[in-house]
C-alpha cells in the first residue's frame, strides 16, 4: 500500500523524485521546492534537500553544533547571573557586556530550540514547513535572526565607544547609554519585523530555520553586512590611531613628566605629548582589550557565516533558473536507483562542502564560550563561593578591632592606600580600619562618633596627583633661627648709668680712656674739660 502510494505521489518521475502537480499548491513554503522539468513532467526532489546532497553525518554535525550552543548558552548564563547577584567589584559589569551577552543568549536559542523539539522538517514529500506552518520553525528562525542582529549592533556600539574615547578624547556617558539602547535594540526588533514580513523564514539547512530566499538581501543580509563593515572600519581605524601614537611617541625627545603621565587641565589632546598621549592609549587598550577580542571575533564568525549562507542560497537559486546545473547529478541519483552516496563527488560542486558548513556552525555556536573566557573574571568565582558561604554560615575570618583599639591614621601613614607607578611589582593596598562599636553597653545620652570611622581617598575627577602620607613634620622656629643666624658677640659689660640718658637729646658720655695725665691735656682745652663723644 505504501509503495502503491509513493508511486502515485512521484507521477511518472523516476525514482527518488516527485511529480510536483502531485501535491497541493499550498501549505508549507511551496517555494522552498527544488523541482525541475523533465520532459513534460516536473519532477522534484524530495524533502529534506540537505539528506541528498550531504553525506549521512550531517545530521550529527549539525547537532554537535546545537548541543555547543547549549554550552554557550549556560557560558552567558552564568555570567549574567553573575553581573545581576554579585558586586560590581568582583564582577566588573558595564551595560555594553550584558547587552551583548543578552543577544548572544537569542542566537544560542535558535539552536537550542529545535534540538529539544526535534521537529519535523518537512510539511510533505516535497515541501519544506514554513513559519506559517511550524511554531517551532517560527521560534527558532525568529531567535536566530534577531540574536544575529543585535549580537552585531552591540559589537558595533562597542567598537564605537572605544574609537570616541581613544581617538576623540571623548567621555562616553549616560547619553551614550541610552542611544545605544535605542540603537542596539531598535534597530534588531525593526529588522526582525521587516524581514518576517517580506522574507519569512522556513527549514532549508538542517533542523533550525533560516530566512527565505526572496527579499533577503534587502532587509537582511545587506543592512547586517553594513553595520559589520562599519565595524570593521571603525576597528581598524582605532588600531591605525594607536599605532600612530606609538610611532610618534618613540620620536618624541621632549621632557615630560614621567610620573603623571597626564594632559593639562584643559584636557585636549593639542596640549598632550605624544609620549603622554601613547601612555594613555595604552592605559585604555589595556583596560578595553577583552571587548576589542570579542568584536573581532563575533564580527568574523557573522561575516563567514554571511558569505557561506548567501553563497548556498544563490545557488540553490541557480539551479532553479537553469536546471542544467543539476543534471549530471539528478542523471546520477536515476541511474543510481536513489542512491545518494554514488552521487556526492557531483553534488559537492552545487553546495557547500561539509566542513566548512559544520565549522561555521560550530563558531556561530561557540560565541558564549568566548564571552565567558573575555569577559569573564576569576573574582566571579571566589564572589559565588563568597555568596554561598553567606548562606551556610561559613563566614571568612575577620579580625575583631576595639574602638579603643583603633588605628590612629594620623600616627600611621601606612594606613593610607598607596598607589605606586614607579614600583614594578604591586604593592598590597592598605585601608584605614573601621572603627568597630565596642560591646559594652552604655546608658545616658551620648554624642555621636562623627570621627569613628576613617574616610577613604577619593581623589579630584581632575587631579592628576597621588595621594601621600601625611608627613610628621615639627617646626622648631627658635631652632631654625638659631642656625641660620649665628649669636652676635657680647659685648664687655661696662659700669656706666645710662638711665639719666634722653634718647632725643645730645648726651655726653665718658670715655673709659679719659687720660688721666693732665700733662698730655692741650694746651688749648680748658682746665676741668673732658673729651666727649655725640651720639
Amino acid at each position: 500500500m505504501a509503495n502503491s502510494t509513493i508511486d502515485a505521489l512521484r507521477g511518472g518521475c523516476p525514482a527518488p523524485f516527485f511529480n510536483e502537480l502531485s501535491f497541493p499548491t499550498d501549505g508549507g513554503h511551496v517555494e522552498g521546492r527544488l523541482c525541475s522539468p523533465l520532459g513534460r513532467l516536473s519532477c522534484c526532489i524530495p524533502c529534506p534537500m540537505t539528506d541528498w546532497t550531504y553525506p549521512d553525518n550531517f545530521g550529527a554535525a549539525t547537532a554537535a553544533a546545537n548541543w555547543i550552543s547549549v554550552v554557550g548558552m549556560a557560558c552567558c548564563v552564568f555570567l549574567l547571573l553573575s553581573w545581576l547577584v554579585l558586586p560590581v567589584d568582583k564582577t566588573h559589569r558595564h551595560y555594553l557586556s550584558i547587552s551583548l551577552t543578552c543577544a548572544t543568549v537569542l542566537f544560542s536559542l535558535g539552536f537550542i530550540v529545535p534540538l529539544a523539539a526535534k521537529p519535523n522538517q518537512c510539511f510533505n514529500e516535497i515541501t519544506p514547513h514554513g513559519m506559517d506552518t511550524s511554531s517551532v520553525c517560527a521560534v527558532s528562525g525568529s531567535l536566530l535572526l534577531i540574536g544575529g542582529w543585535a549580537g552585531v549592533m552591540w559589537v558595533f556600539l562597542r567598537a564605537l565607544s572605544l574609537h570616541l574615547q581613544i581617538c576623540w578624547q571623548l567621555v562616553v556617558g549616560r547619553s551614550y547609554m541610552w542611544f545605544s539602547q535605542v540603537v542596539g535594540w531598535g534597530i534588531p526588533i525593526i529588522g526582525l519585523v521587516l524581514l518576517l514580513v517580506f522574507s519569512g523564514v522556513s527549514f532549508r539547512f538542517g533542523a533550525t530555520c533560516h530566512i527565505n530566499h526572496e527579499n533577503s538581501l534587502a532587509d537582511f543580509w545587506i543592512p547586517l553586512l553594513v553595520f559589520a563593515g562599519l565595524t570593521v572600519i571603525i576597528q581598524f581605524a582605532t588600531f591605525g590611531y594607536c599605532i600612530k601614537v606609538y610611532l610618534a611617541s618613540l620620536s618624541d625627545n621632549s621632557a615630560t613628566t614621567e610620573g603623571s603621565g597626564m594632559p593639562s587641565y584643559s584636557n585636549s589632546i593639542r596640549t598632550m605629548t605624544p609620549r603622554q598621549a601613547y601612555r594613555r592609549v595604552r592605559r585604555v587598550i589595556q583596560l578595553q582589550w577583552r571587548g576589542i577580542v570579542i568584536v573581532l571575533i563575533i564580527i568574523g564568525d557573522v561575516i563567514f557565516f554571511a558569505v557561506i549562507f548567501v553563497f548556498l542560497d544563490n545557488t540553490v537559486q541557480a539551479i532553479k533558473t537553469d536546471p542544467e546545473k543539476a543534471l549530471t547529478w539528478a542523471a546520477c541519483l536515476i541511474a543510481s536507483g536513489g542512491d545518494k552516496d554514488k552521487c556526492l563527488d557531483k553534488a559537492s560542486a552545487l553546495v557547500v562542502s561539509l566542513p566548512t558548513v559544520t565549522a561555521v556552525l560550530i563558531l556561530l555556536a561557540m560565541n558564549g564560550i568566548w564571552l565567558l573566557l573575555l569577559l569573564g573574571r576569576w573574582s566571579m568565582f571566589s564572589g559565588w563561593l563568597e555568596f554561598f558561604a553567606s548562606f551556610t554560615g561559613v563566614r571568612a575570618k575577620k579580625e575583631f578591632v576595639s574602638a579603643d583599639a583603633r588605628m590612629d591614621i594620623k600616627q600611621d601613614p601606612r594606613s593610607y592606600e598607596m598607589l605606586s607607578r614607579d614600583s614594578g611589582k604591586t604593592d598590597t593596598v592598605l585601608t584605614p580600619l573601621s572603627a568597630t562599636k565596642s560591646p559594652i553597653t552604655r546608658e545616658g545620652r551620648q554624642t555621636p562618633d562623627y570621627f569613628g570611622q576613617a574616610a577613604r581617598y577619593q581623589p579630584h575627577q581632575r587631579s592628576f596627583s597621588s595621594p601621600r602620607p601625611p608627613q610628621q613634620l615639627h617646626w622648631d622656629t627658635m631652632q631654625a633661627y638659631q642656625q641660620s643666624y649665628p649669636p652676635a658677640p657680647i659685648p664687655p659689660s661696662r659700669s656706666y648709668d645710662y638711665d639719666d640718658i634722653n634718647p632725643l637729646g645730645m648726651n655726653r658720655i665718658e670715655k673709659e680712656e679719659e687720660i688721666q695725665d693732665s700733662a698730655s691735656r692741650s694746651p688749648y682745652t680748658q682746665p676741668g674739660a673732658r673729651d666727649h663723644d655725640f651720639i
